[in-house]
């Protein structure tokens, strides 16, 4: 029993860990134009933001953690808002850090994502989204955010498990444009938002007063790190 255990095991850490061939460019060709159509469009990327909702509030959840923080709760909304609470020094560079972390989450996730596909590692990929998800669920402290992020979480099991390379490939090189091209789109809406005279008390407002540097260079450095992930993770996602 011990020894069937552990060969299970080492077969499915082979796999795990393992490389695949990479897809052919059709298909990273093909993921990008759908991952666009459901950012572009305002109908859709009202219901496909919660997705980038979810990495914004796991981002502060989780450098929180390791700058040394306790995160008490994440909560997600339907507006496709979310708030992430964490205990600490009200100041310092944890604090930054965390507050930091949410618009720069998304695209360097993205950015993650596509070096380990440029580098054939697409099960890796899946598997290392479903552990941050189980992760993120226990943090969850609402209904709403509960189920989006299982929902979110059972897609990546069943496609993981129940599908072949082809669709695993297609559907993480889709995840990864997504995460990428979506993570441009929110800062462009924060400042959006500011130049009316909104979003008072915005992640980059939060850092404007805990560093005395003007909000607008902190949405700068939102947009650098958005674009410059996007035209990075697409050069390695399209094997340039």
């Amino acid at each position: 029993m011990v020894s069937t255990a552990s060969a299970s095991f080492g077969s499915l850490w082979d796999e795990v860990s393992g490389t695949q061939p990479d897809p052919d460019v059709w298909v990273a060709v093909a993921t990008l134009v759908a991952a666009a159509a459901v950012i572009l469009p305002h109908a859709l990327w009202r219901l496909s933001r919660n997705a980038i909702t979810i990495a914004h509030e796991g981002g502060h959840g989780l450098v929180a953690l390791l700058t040394g923080r306790t995160l008490t709760g994440i909560r997600l909304h339907s507006d496709t808002s979310g708030l992430t609470v964490s205990r600490g020094k009200p100041t310092g560079i944890g604090m930054i850090l965390t507050a930091a972390a949410g618009y720069t989450a998304p695209p360097l996730l993205g950015l993650g994502g596509a070096a380990l596909l440029g580098a054939g590692r697409i099960t890796l990929l899946l598997w290392l989204a479903t552990v941050l998800l189980i992760a993120m669920l226990v943090m969850i402290r609402n209904a709403y955010g509960a189920v989006s992020v299982l929902v979110t979480g059972c897609t990546f099991v069943l496609v993981s498990w129940l599908t072949g390379p082809q669709v695993q490939a297609a559907f993480a090189y889709a995840v990864v444009w997504f995460l990428l091209l979506g993570g441009v789109r929110p800062a462009f809406e924060l400042q959006a938002k500011r130049s009316r005279g909104g979003a008072g008390d915005s992640d980059a407002d939060q850092l404007s007063r805990l560093t005395h540097v003007p909000a607008g260079l902190w949405l700068f450095l939102f947009h650098a790190v958005s674009l410059c992930s996007l035209l990075g993770g697409g050069r390695w996602l399209l094997g340039l």
